[in-house]
């Protein structure tokens, strides 16, 4: 049944986010296309989601994310043999899937998240049509190339080269574009040539979790993310076995990914396998409490474009020591929420996760308190207000995408 068109500059939208990832899979993509779909169900939107099946059978219907009833497009999609849970919907039946979809559904904006498969298939379409077009970019291409390292350099650095170029062609087409902090918009038009990105946070719901300032009997690392080379979790391991054992410091890794055997090795080889506890993928309830645990969050990554890990460890008041790169030093106030130290100093990462485990009591609730301030300049409903200005048409305050 095709539905009936309405004024998008009055009531609620009818909005389809597009992305090559949505729950229960586990990034900052997924992540951010789950919390803005429901929360724009929450505030009265028709929201449709399309993304690829998590088990590969085609189906739609509705499903609950984030508390909120969405409806869910799941494109056929195939899982791709050398990771662990990355799946995609067939390139070549993208476009075809597009003028179906968009047919029945007739939204007043499609929001991409994605210029690789399904924005490749759902811009071009949707733009054809008039319809409405955002585009929210949340990957660089050389992070895309690390899950297809059977390939010779070479041929990597050729492969990087398209996707930007792919990238500048399918969010051209876009009214307005977005990436998550101001250092990544501004490294977005550096690399596609593209202008007039905003930087628009990703934004949480800062109410769901559960800061503790009572004294810990345990100190506890805490990371969270995919467990990819990408994020150079075997660096916090290698830190881990540098620190001081009278600290008797543990670790929780949270997530999972195609490193995590080769991590859980290197562990055991350098004699910190009973420090280090790797706890898979686990439910945002489960989440909340290692982190209202821990007493210190570590992101080794150079490569985040904004972070929502950190953000969910600052937003549970966790002082955070992270690489000095990309979007951490957005949300690490170096000396005041926490430490940066230069990306693959070891060294640096112990020195700084040592002074928030040897800090004082008060100058561990000062960093806790900054961790919580700073990160009160990303909440979720600042960001869909604005998404919901760039949905309409309307003028979207530059100072409005705060960095914190």
């Amino acid at each position: 049944m095709t539905a009936a068109p309405h004024d998008p500059g009055v009531g609620p939208l009818r909005v389809m986010v597009v992305g090559d990832t949505f729950a229960p899979d586990i990034n900052g993509s997924a992540s951010f296309a789950k919390r803005l779909a429901a929360e724009l169900t929450r505030r009265g939107h028709d929201v449709h989601v399309v993304a690829p099946s998590p088990d590969g059978p085609a189906r739609t219907g509705p499903e609950t994310h984030a508390g909120a009833e969405l409806t869910v497009h799941r494109l056929r999609s195939w899982k791709w043999p050398p990771h662990p849970w990355i799946r995609f919907a067939l390139p070549w039946r993208v476009k075809a899937n597009a003028r179906r979809i968009l047919t029945s559904v007739q939204p007043d904006v499609v929001h991409f998240q994605s210029h690789i498969v399904t924005g490749a298939g759902f811009a071009p379409v949707a733009k054809s049509r008039g319809i409405r077009l955002i585009g929210t970019n949340h990957t660089m291409p050389e992070n895309i190339a690390q899950h297809v390292t059977v390939l010779p350099k070479p041929l990597l650095d050729g492969l990087v080269r398209a996707q930007w170029r792919s990238a500048a062609r399918i969010f051209g087409l876009a009214e307005q574009v977005t990436s998550p902090t101001q250092r990544s918009a501004d490294y977005f038009e550096r690399m596609t040539g593209l202008r007039g990105v905003h930087a628009v946070s990703n934004g949480i719901d800062t109410t769901q979790y559960t800061p503790d300032f009572a004294p810990k009997a345990q100190k506890r690392i805490v990371f969270v993310g995919r467990l990819d080379d990408e994020k150079h979790i075997d660096e916090l391991i290698d830190a881990t076995a540098r620190l001081d054992p009278a600290l008797d410091a543990r670790v929780d890794i949270v997530g999972a990914g195609e490193a995590k055997h080769r991590l859980q090795a290197q562990a055991q080889r350098i004699g910190v396998a009973d420090r280090v506890a790797f706890h898979g993928k686990i439910s945002d309830e489960e989440l909340r409490g290692i982190l209202t645990r821990g007493t210190v969050f570590a992101m080794p990554s150079r490569a985040e474009l904004q972070c929502i890990a950190a953000m969910e460890a600052m937003a549970t008041a966790l002082p955070v020591v992270g690489a000095n790169a990309m979007a951490l030093p957005h949300l690490v106030h170096d000396g005041e929420n926490g430490y940066l130290y230069e990306p693959g100093d070891i060294d640096g990462l112990v020195t700084g996760l040592t002074k928030v485990l040897t800090a004082s009591a008060e100058d561990l609730e000062r960093m806790k308190r900054a961790s919580q301030e700073i990160v009160t300049h990303h909440s979720l409903a600042h960001s869909v207000d604005l998404f919901e200005r760039l949905y309409r048409g309307q003028p979207v305050d530059a100072a409005g995408a705060r960095e914190g």
